[in-house]
């Protein structure tokens, strides 16, 4: 079994420096996935990953790596103190409601707080989309490259992940997003880009 405080250390160990900092892992049993994460809250910065020991020790350890690589990465592509027009939209909305507040107007601190509800969500629904999501799988392999993995490996480790990690969970077929991933990872992998029916997704 697994020793989870040395995995956890371990898995930090992957991350470049700048990730490390601010990323927090801990056991999760009671999650029905191998792993989850959330985007933090506009006044943090902390990355959370909850890992499902009893699930995740069933993986392979290239896939434990990728995996974990894979989601800090997505958070990191999402995160409210990312450069982006909907950060800095929050960012000066809550700044306007602040000083609105302090001016005594109520109406204009509604509206700049009512902006900032808007903008966060758009962050939450970019998080969600097909592209932040196929883009975090990339940058993940580029940081295994760094850790000794070459481009194939890793995406071979993260394909077999996805599909691994639908048969843990107890799923019967991947979601569309998790389909649209391994499409593209089979690309990179120069694969048939279009699976047949009775190869499906576990190959």
């Amino acid at each position: 079994m697994l020793d989870p405080t040395a995995e956890i250390n371990r898995l930090k160990d992957l991350l470049p420096a700048s990730w490390r900092m601010n990323t927090v892992v801990k056991n999760s049993l009671e999650q029905g996935r191998v792993i989850a994460s959330t985007v933090s809250q506009p006044w943090q910065s902390t990355v959370k990953v909850w890992l499902n020991f009893s699930l995740w020790e069933r993986l392979s350890l290239v896939e434990r790596d990728l995996l974990f690589l894979r989601e800090v990465s997505l958070r990191q592509q999402t995160s409210w103190w990312q450069v982006g027009p909907y950060q800095g939209m929050t960012l000066l909305a809550w700044i306007g409601g602040v000083w609105q507040l302090q001016q005594g107007d109520f109406s204009g601190t509604a509206i700049a707080l009512m902006l900032g509800v808007v903008s966060g969500l758009q962050i939450w629904r970019q998080s969600q989309s097909v592209q932040v999501q196929v883009q975090a799988d990339l940058e993940a392999i580029k940081v295994a490259e760094k850790r000794g993995y070459t481009e194939t490996a890793a995406s071979r480790a993260l394909l077999q992940a996805i599909a691994h990690c639908v048969q843990l969970e107890g799923r019967t077929t991947p979601s569309f997003v998790e389909l649209i991933r391994l499409q593209q990872l089979r690309t990179i992998l120069g694969e048939s880009p279009v699976p047949m029916p009775s190869q499906a997704i576990w190959e």
